[in-house]
């Protein structure tokens, strides 16, 4: 090929390559925008400190009421709850199909864990509605099995798929050598996965457990199925709204002010998305100048 096309192709190439990545930085400066505009209305005529921490949410009443706290500390400790159970499974899942595990195994476990990603929303939900929340309500005695703990459950099963194969994918990128070394210098082979391997791996885990909650935070069908959709203050075996859940019910027939404050919602769940990312990205940041 000759020198000068080759250069024609390299630039055109770059070009493209540089498109995209505009296009993707659009994207979501756009969508920030959008929801900074449709959310920020609502917010100032509610009034912050009422819309944030008002602990009652009664959105058609003659007098309505708009306060999201219960949707707020339900999606936190609903986040952080399947988080305590799907990040230890799946980062243990991740190991064992990266280290540990034959070759025969591992290509019957690894689909498996991949079938996950790609079950419907819905289905995890009536699987939930079936079958846990029945189980949930006779393990109890409970008159109802809807409940915090039934959506945490759930959540923690659908995070799974996202935290074991980005992790995987990170633990078989560590070079061999680091482990070989490890080994020479007489630690056994648990000590290197978990002192060597998985510190060197950290990046990738991180950004798998992003996914994890970014799925768990953005969830709403699953969650709407087994969560019961009452606000209520959170608690484990009471009914309770997501932020997600309370947009999703409501929003067909919202409208005025109502429709406003879904979308001061949304804007609400957008910054904690946000807030994560950037926590974990400073956590990340400060190991690595550490050493």
């Amino acid at each position: 090929m000759d020198l000068k096309v080759r250069e024609i192709i390299e630039k055109v190439m770059n070009g493209l390559f540089f498109l995209c990545g505009m296009v993707s930085i659009a994207a979501v400066a756009l969508i920030t925008i959008y929801m900074i505009v449709s959310g920020l209305p609502a917010i100032i005529e509610i009034g912050p400190i009422d819309f944030l921490l008002g602990q009652e949410w009664a959105s058609t009443a003659s007098e309505p009421k708009f306060g999201i706290l219960p949707f707020i500390l339900t999606s936190v400790y609903g986040t952080l709850g399947a988080c305590l159970i799907g990040v230890p499974v799946g980062l243990l899942t991740a190991v064992f199909l990266s280290k540990l595990a034959s070759k025969k195994m591992a290509a019957v476990v690894r689909p498996a864990v991949e079938l996950l990603s790609g079950i419907p929303s819905v289905v995890y939900g009536l699987i939930g509605a079936m079958v846990l929340v029945p189980g949930i309500m006779d393990l109890f005695q409970l008159r109802n099995g809807t409940c915090l703990l039934a959506a945490i459950l759930v959540l923690a099963v659908m995070i799974l798929p996202s935290i074991v194969s980005v992790s995987e994918t990170a633990l078989s990128a560590v070079p061999r050598e680091y482990e070989e070394g490890s080994l020479a210098l007489g630690a056994t082979e648990v000590e290197t996965i978990f002192k060597v391997s998985v510190p060197a791996a950290r990046s990738g885990i991180a950004a798998g457990i992003v996914l994890g909650i970014g799925r768990a935070v953005g969830e709403a069908m699953a969650v709407m199925m087994v969560a019961g959709n009452v606000a209520n203050m959170p608690s484990l075996f009471t009914s309770v709204t997501f932020l997600t859940t309370a947009i999703a019910k409501e929003m067909s027939y919202s409208s005025g002010l109502q429709r406003q404050a879904l979308f001061s919602i949304g804007l609400v769940l957008f910054v904690f998305i946000m807030i994560i990312n950037v926590i974990l990205n400073l956590l990340l940041k400060g190991r690595r100048d550490e050493k």
